[in-house]
Formats: C-alpha cells, sequence, structure tokens
C-alpha cells in the first residue's frame, strides 16, 4: 500500500526558519511535501488556488507563523477559518510572540494550537519533531477535497 505524502504549508517569512523546517521535517522520515509562503497574501492565493497556484492541493496542514508581511498571521487565520472550504484544516501557530492577547486572540479564531517558536536549534528540532508526532502520526487529519 503506498503511503500518503503530508501536504504542509508553511507560512513563514523568515529563510533561516524555512530552512531549518524544511531540514527537520526531512529527518522524521515521514513524507512530507512543504509548501513555502512567505506572506499572508501569498498564503491566501495558495490555499484559494488564485493565480499562479490554480493547480495548489489543500495542505493536511498549515504552520502559520504571524508576523510576517501584507496580510499578517492574524488576518490569515481569519480568513482561512471564516472560509468553509479551508476552516477544518489544522492551523499550528509556530510564532516568536508570546503575548497572551496574541495567544487568546489564535484560538479565539480556532487555532489548532499555538507553540513559541524556539530560539536555539536543539529546541527547535523538538518543536518540530513534537509537531510532526502528533500531527503526522498520532491524530487523524480530514480528507479534503
Amino acid at each position: 500500500m503506498d503511503k500518503k505524502i503530508l501536504q504542509i504549508l508553511l507560512v513563514e517569512d523568515n529563510p533561516g526558519d524555512v530552512r531549518m523546517m524544511t531540514d527537520l521535517l526531512s529527518e522524521t522520515g515521514i513524507l512530507t511535501q512543504l509548501h513555502v509562503s512567505t506572506d499572508g497574501a501569498d498564503a491566501l492565493d495558495f490555499l484559494k488556488k488564485r493565480g499562479s497556484h490554480g493547480l495548489a492541493c489543500f495542505p493536511d496542514v498549515i504552520i502559520l507563523d504571524l508576523n510576517i508581511p501584507k496580510k499578517n498571521g492574524k488576518e490569515v487565520l481569519a480568513e482561512i477559518k471564516q472560509d468553509d472550504a479551508l476552516k477544518s484544516i489544522p492551523v499550528v501557530i509556530l510564532s516568536s510572540s508570546e503575548a497572551d492577547i496574541d495567544i487568546s486572540y489564535c484560538y479565539q479564531m480556532q487555532a489548532n494550537c499555538y507553540i513559541n517558536k524556539p530560539h536555539d536549534l536543539f529546541n527547535y528540532m523538538n518543536v518540530v519533531k513534537s509537531i510532526s508526532d502528533f500531527w503526522f502520526q498520532t491524530v487523524r487529519l480530514p480528507i479534503l477535497s
């Protein structure tokens, strides 16, 4: 039986964080395809299959930073969770913000979890492993058409 390739949309504008996520996901042994949007507007275009993303697939999971250009992560989260075609996609907030107001807002807008972005490689590696273990091995993800 063929294993499904998990589709991940990473919304992150920091090239170093993108590189770490790419490298660490490849080490998990789980078949993943990482799609990267470096700003909120591009992420929404990807999700809504607009412009150059006309053939994009629905991701199984979205990993979303809050501090991104054009449309910030809060705006992106709000649009995702208000769209009937997108709202069942799990959204993992991975942000450097530790502000209670940001955390509360994300949960009010139905983010599936909020993780503070680690400042060092070892802890970043542990976070990616935790995301991978939970979202790609433990839970059952919705099937989107």
